[in-house]
């Protein structure tokens, strides 16, 4: 019997809406929060060595940018997860409304993170 399930899937190809898109890198989000906890412990480790250590590590430009980009992913996956709790409680379920609440995530995280690009540099 001949199966008409396909044997190669082209995910670059298949458009998802946003709101799926959204709760796909709301989970790539987290896992990247998990995957730089060391990271942060090593800042938080640096801030207790004293105050000279903590500053000469945050000088650093890579370091900068790391911490940035933690917090960038940071700020959309508390966004992301508003937005489940609220699905969660029943509003937003409809199509439109999960579209507007979508773009919302993506509008409030990028304007927390140029806020904090604003502030670090």
């Amino acid at each position: 019997m001949k199966s008409n399930r396909p044997i190669y899937l082209d995910l670059l190809r298949i458009r998802q809406p946003l709101p799926a898109l959204v709760s796909f890198l709301h989970r790539v989000s987290g896992a990247f929060l998990f995957l730089s906890l060391p990271l942060l412990l090593a800042v938080f480790e640096a801030s207790l060595a004293g105050p000279d250590s903590f500053v000469s590590m945050l000088s650093h430009p890579m370091i900068k940018f790391a911490l940035f980009t933690l917090l960038a992913v940071y700020f959309y996956h508390f966004f992301a997860g508003l937005r489940f709790l609220l699905l969660d409680l029943g509003w937003g379920v409809a199509l439109a409304q999960a579209r507007r609440a979508s773009w919302a995530v993506f509008v409030a995280a990028a304007f927390c993170a140029a806020v904090l690009g604003a502030w670090l540099w």
